[in-house]
């Protein structure tokens, strides 16, 4: 097996900005300029990496986030797309991968804070 297909994030020293896949054929790229912080929370194995930027959100779920957090903390992480389900078993214990991708608008975001808690934007 290829270990082009178990890729589901890169880091790279010279990024300037984050390529976020969070379904085929749909990409956002969000430079760094707009970073505004980054939340990881666990709940066993499973944890969600939450990236937030100026204008969009990103919430990433998977396991072994911490060394993505790491990455963004050097301002390093390139891209990120979820893992295909059929690949995560091939991915060793202790390795990253992303299960899931999540990217909202902030002001999408916003609207919907607000109308649960029952304010008007």
């Amino acid at each position: 097996m290829s270990n082009k297909s178990t890729e589901c994030w890169a880091s790279d020293p010279q990024a300037k900005a984050i390529r976020v896949e969070p379904a085929g054929g749909h990409s956002f790229v969000l430079p760094y300029i707009h970073f505004v912080y980054a939340e990881l929370t666990a709940t066993g194995s499973d944890q969600m990496l939450k990236l937030v930027f100026s204008t969009h959100e990103v919430v990433l779920r998977g396991r072994g986030l911490r060394r993505l957090e790491a990455a963004v903390h050097r301002m390093e992480l390139a891209s990120v797309t979820p893992l295909a389900e059929r690949f995560r078993a091939a991915v060793p214990e202790g390795q990253a991968f992303v299960s899931g991708v999540t990217v909202t608008a902030v002001d999408d975001a916003k609207s919907k804070e607000a109308s649960e808690s029952g304010e008007e934007s």
